[in-house]
């Protein structure tokens, strides 16, 4: 019960470049140094943020913090920040950003935390392209056309990371139903589109107040 991660219908999508975001968050299968990641919702920058990092993660290490995003702790800067040159560390992979939707990628990111998860994707180099069509997959990586009147492109790509949505897993639910029990349906089971934790945990703390 939960959610499961949706497959696009891509020509080659079960060629063995392509990887789940499941199979990269819980490391169950290696990654290439260049990756595609086909999705650019939330899950699609927690995965890309997953892997061009390396090392202790600048969150929790102060200093490290401080270089990446250009913060002067003597406050001389103008603001603490002004003319300080952010010292990023290189990034882990090569990795291109890709979604169907011609908005701006990360629009649909939190509005106040969206602009974080951009710039610090942008300094790890990332590539990121809206109005992409996925044209096929093969073991020369990924092709794809940028807008209606784009050129084919190939990225060459080691792997490619499907990060395209979720549908609902409701294969317990069902049963439950089915052998008379009194079930409640919430969370990614019952909504699977834009997984919404403040939501799921509003619906889960409605439901214990009422039972």
């Amino acid at each position: 019960t939960g959610i499961a991660p949706r497959t696009p219908a891509i020509p080659g999508i079960d060629n063995p470049k392509v990887l789940s975001y499941l199979d990269v968050i819980l490391q169950r299968k290696p990654v290439g140094r260049s990756v595609a990641v086909i999705g650019a919702g939330g899950i699609g920058f927690d995965v890309s943020e997953f892997l061009v990092h390396q090392g202790v993660a600048t969150s929790l290490d102060r200093d490290a913090f401080w270089k990446e995003w250009g913060i002067d702790t003597t406050l001389e800067a103008r603001g603490g920040v002004a003319g300080i040159k952010p010292d990023v560390h290189a990034p882990a992979r090569q990795v291109f950003l890709l979604q169907r939707k011609n908005s701006k990628v990360g629009d649909g990111l939190g509005k106040t935390t969206g602009w974080i998860h951009r710039t610090g994707l942008k300094n790890k180099q990332v590539q990121m392209f809206n109005s992409v069509q996925y044209l096929k997959i093969d073991d020369a990586g990924l092709h794809i056309r940028i807008g209606e009147d784009g050129e084919e492109k190939l990225l060459a790509v080691d792997n490619i990371v499907i990060c395209a949505g979720q549908d609902p897993l409701r294969e317990l639910y069902d049963e439950l139903v089915t052998a008379g029990q009194s079930v409640h349906l919430i969370g990614g089971a019952d909504i699977a589109a834009e997984l919404d934790a403040k939501r799921a945990i509003d619906q889960g703390s409605r439901l214990a107040a009422a039972l």
